[in-house]
């Protein structure tokens, strides 16, 4: 079993004395709960895992009643330390408050007892987080599998990676496409709409937030304004709408819409969004067409190679605190800018032969990047640029 790289580090922090609450976040089907219990098999502190995901809504009392719990395990076993773990902690309303309550009672009181808590929706918690806990935490993020991973766990080429994406509880299934695709749309695509945003999150027009991501995803690696998007929906809404409705879509690691890199926030905020999946399995799963079919088709695998570099980038932006960026002036486009503390990269993806790399040229005298890559065709090879970490391109 592969052993994700962020295992070691939550390791040594709930080894650590007793200071902040850890925070996992990251989308369905990552491996959040498997790292968390991969570490408590291999710890010494004595501790409780327990998931909120079958418990009523309002009940926040159960929050209570387990840390009670583990109050009076603690006295009994008469133990220095304890470590209580939390998941899908935001599926309770009112969670951070009564947290707040029991964590700060126990800062008052001495008592040892440390805290995991782990969600799959990044708005609903981080909410939760600003209103109620701050100071008292911080956010350990986990993101969708990178090609490495999923080439050592599965032995995945890079075309496969590009094609069927980064879920590992997928990937066992894809020599059988169609049970692919439907375990993609129905166990990981709905899913996460309907528990994570549907049922915690007002949603007025919901068959419009399902028409975006389905557009969303058709158009990844796309430059769209909403307004053109709008002519799309059957159930049009307004720009505020869609723009709200692609936060939430992005904050549940499925569809981001990257912002025109401009060297100003105000001009960042009203320019037309580039949609990007954050796994290509999002895309691959609503195609008509099959691997071996869109393999050949090179305007289409094109796109899919872009948008397969926009989610290592999207993903690693998460975990680095980084910022990911498109440009375009006219007929002149940069596919991608990736920012880190005011120092900026521009990348061009191609997949086949180079034809035209001007905009590069005129993004480089206007900005002047720290550095300008070109990604595949006579650049860095894909499957080479796959497999390193995008903050390494800063050093």
């Amino acid at each position: 079993m592969i052993i994700r790289s962020q295992e070691k580090l939550l390791k040594n922090r709930l080894k650590e004395p007793r200071k902040l609450i850890q925070v996992i976040l990251g989308p369905r089907q990552v491996g959040k709960t498997t790292l968390v219990l991969n570490i408590l098999d291999k710890i010494e502190i004595k501790h409780i895992f327990a998931s909120a995901d079958n418990v009523i809504e309002s009940q926040s009392i159960w929050i209570e009643q387990l840390w009670e719990s583990v109050r009076l395990q603690m006295r009994q076993q008469d133990q220095p330390e304890f470590l209580l773990v939390i998941d899908e902690i935001q599926k309770i309303s009112n969670w951070s408050e009564v947290v707040k309550k029991m964590w700060d009672e126990d800062t008052r009181k001495g008592l040892n007892i440390k805290l995991v808590l782990l969600g799959s929706s990044r708005l609903l918690i981080q909410n939760g987080l600003t209103e109620s806990l701050a100071g008292r935490f911080e956010v350990f993020p986990m993101t969708h599998w990178n090609f490495s991973e999923m080439k050592e766990a599965f032995n995945f080429s890079v075309e496969q990676y590009i094609y069927f994406g980064a879920y590992p509880g997928a990937a066992l299934l894809v020599e059988d496409e169609t049970r692919w695709k439907n375990y993609v749309r129905n166990s990981l695509i709905e899913t996460t709409i309907s528990k994570d945003i549907l049922m915690l999150t007002r949603i007025d027009k919901p068959a419009l937030l399902r028409r975006l991501f389905e557009l969303g995803c058709l158009y990844s690696g796309q430059i769209l304004a909403f307004n053109k998007l709008l002519g799309e929906l059957q159930d049009a809404g307004n720009t505020t709408t869609l723009s709200h409705y692609l936060i939430l879509l992005s904050d549940s690691g499925l569809l981001s819409g990257l912002e025109k890199y401009s060297g100003t926030t105000i001009r960042k905020r009203a320019s037309k969004p580039k949609f990007q999946v954050h796994n290509t399995a999002l895309w691959s799963a609503q195609q008509g067409l099959t691997f071996e079919e869109i393999r050949i088709q090179p305007k289409i695998w094109g796109r899919l190679v872009q948008s397969a570099i926009g989610a290592h980038l999207i993903n690693a932006c998460y975990m680095d605190n980084m910022r990911l960026y498109y440009w375009r002036d006219g007929n002149d486009e940069v596919d991608f800018v990736l920012e880190k503390d005011n120092r900026i990269i521009s990348l061009e993806v191609k997949s086949g032969k180079v034809s035209n790399t001007k905009g590069m040229s005129v993004f480089k005298k206007m900005y002047k990047p720290e550095k300008s890559l070109l990604i595949g065709g006579d650049g860095i090879p894909i499957e080479d640029f796959l497999l390193i970490s995008p903050m390494e391109l800063f050093n």
